[in-house]
């Protein structure tokens, strides 16, 4: 029977430098590879990547996502190609379409999503394959360009294109042109039947089945020996997105009461203090819809849930204790 496969994700809840100590000791525990967050203007994903890789000896290194905006096409293939040279065939390319307000906020006009991630991902697979590059399209004009390697290896790079898409759209493009989809987090485990269902209807288009997408989730993961602290752990989260994201938890089946309920206490952007003052609003069976929290055998319950619903490999978001998160989930969630 094969091993379980299990991922750990980092946004900034940690210094870089126990970032480091959290992955070496990820690895020495079996996981498979690290997955670090670029999303709000906070820590982009390829300094921490470079400083996992270095540390690092089979542990595969993922963007989870950076974006494809705010790199020029050249230098995020040229980016990603300085990766692979410091771990050859362990990089990742994690890649998403961002978010406003906060592209707008930066002057990116986030127009035609999906066209514009097509071209991206043509672009950057032939120039990591060491092709010379001629594209004239509507988000992308190369002319004549190729990855210039004088000294170093001169043979194409693997680099895998997972992209971290949401939207069914997306996730039908996803089954049509990229290597994988990193699954979103903070979704019922239902929510993944519609999106496999939208990655084998791109994946057909391609002449490929569902079983060629690779399918990384992340999740939120909350776990103590204390149930109620993991609980409350995650409830702080899961407050917060209920009040910043309702459309997306009244997708997951929370109740417009309860989503009304909370709203008359939080404002948006929301003070600690709201967060707080609501988070009594949540009950643990809400908590627990969209995250994996709770005690040990809880969350590898709710773990199993999602890989029942076509997730191939958990990416574990730590709120309470990584090492014990990690220890937890050394030998899989079987």
């Amino acid at each position: 029977m094969s091993k379980d496969r299990v991922a750990l994700y980092l946004q900034d809840a940690h210094d870089i430098r126990e970032g480091i100590e959290l992955v070496k000791y990820a690895e020495a525990k079996g996981f498979e590879a690290v997955w670090q967050a670029e999303s709000r203007l906070v820590r982009d994903a390829i300094v921490p990547m470079a400083a996992f890789a270095a540390h690092t000896t089979t542990l595969k290194i993922a963007s989870g996502v950076t974006n494809n905006w705010t790199r020029n096409i050249g230098l995020l293939a040229a980016t990603f190609l300085t990766l692979d040279d410091l771990a050859e065939d362990r990089i990742i390319c994690g890649i998403g379409a961002w978010w406003d307000p906060l592209a707008s906020k930066v002057g990116i006009d986030r127009r035609k999503p999906l066209a514009a991630m097509r071209e991206t991902i043509e672009v950057m697979r032939k120039l990591l394959n060491m092709e010379t590059v001629t594209h004239f399209g509507e988000f992308h004009h190369v002319d004549g360009i190729q990855l210039d390697v004088v000294h170093g290896r001169k043979t194409p790079r693997n680099v895998p294109i997972y992209i971290g898409a949401t939207g069914m759209k997306m996730m039908e493009m996803t089954g049509e042109i990229a290597d994988g989809a990193c699954l979103n987090y903070l979704v019922h485990p239902k929510y993944n039947l519609e999106a496999l269902d939208a990655l084998e209807r791109g994946a057909k288009r391609a002449g490929r089945s569902i079983d060629d997408i690779d399918r990384p989730q992340l999740m939120i993961c909350s776990v103590d020996n204390d149930r109620k602290k993991a609980l409350d752990g995650a409830r702080k989260m899961m407050t917060q997105y209920l009040g910043q994201q309702p459309h997306l938890m009244k997708a997951s089946g929370v109740s417009q009461e309860l989503l009304d309920e909370i709203h008359q206490v939080l404002t948006w952007p929301a003070t600690e203090e709201e967060i707080e003052n609501a988070m009594h609003l949540v009950p643990d069976d809400v908590v627990q819809m969209c995250t994996a929290s709770g005690s040990p055998e809880e969350v590898k319950a709710k773990v199993r849930e999602y890989i029942d619903n076509g997730c191939t490999c958990p990416i574990l978001y730590p709120l309470g204790d990584p090492y014990l998160m990690i220890d937890i989930f050394a030998n899989g969630y079987n």
